[in-house]
């Protein structure tokens, strides 16, 4: 058997390979139980919102909702959760295919905010099926900013109700100077019966 080596030493004599340890840092894990909302808040329970990080991940895994046609939401706060109303203007299409073959593209306008205080919609309507879940990213830019607005980004796909790979793609910005500090997401009917939402912090970026 050949001899591993890196950089002409032996495995056993490297202590260091110079290797990247990557740009996505763990930050906090909340996991849903029959759950009203899940927030993060910065500062509570080793959450990070602040200017350690230019851009925050959020991973949606396995959210089951409550009930049959919830739509995964999301809201900000500037006061550390004391409210969630930031006024945010957002935009929204979806594309789906169902197990029947049926395809759709639209521009989804119901789920969109002009100035709106309420909670944006982040899914199409997800099935509460045994099987049936949403998942998907958000991106948050910036928050703590207190010269620019706070751009999102955000992509889920729905198993739907309807037996359909359901996808929505959104995005929008939370039209405030101030820093958001606490991010909320629910259902906009029902609990969050189970899943998990990771935070991550994407340094150097």
């Amino acid at each position: 058997m050949a001899l591993v080596k890196y950089n002409n030493n032996s495995i056993s004599a490297v202590t260091s390979t110079g290797l990247a340890t990557g740009s996505l840092v763990p930050i906090k894990t909340l996991t849903a139980s029959s759950s009203a909302s899940l927030s993060f808040v910065h500062g509570s329970d080793g959450v990070v919102l602040d200017s350690t990080y230019p851009i925050y991940k959020f991973e949606f895994i396995n959210i089951h909702p409550g009930t049959d046609a919830g739509r995964l939401q999301i809201n900000f706060s500037i006061d550390s959760g004391s409210n969630y109303n930031v006024a945010k203007t957002t935009t929204s299409f979806r594309a789906e295919h169902t197990e029947a073959d049926a395809t759709g593209l639209e521009y989804t306008d119901g789920f969109d905010l002009a100035q709106g205080t309420g909670f944006k919609t982040i899914s199409t309507p997800c099935g509460n099926d045994n099987d049936q879940n949403c998942v998907g990213t958000l991106q948050l830019f910036n928050p703590s900013s207190t010269t620019f607005v706070k751009h999102f980004i955000c992509q889920t796909n729905n198993y739907g109700q309807g037996d359909e790979s359901s996808s929505l793609f959104s995005a929008g910005y939370a039209n405030t100077t101030s820093a958001v500090d606490a991010v909320q997401f629910k259902m906009h009917d029902g609990n969050i019966d189970s899943g998990k939402i990771k935070l991550y912090g994407i340094k150097d970026s």
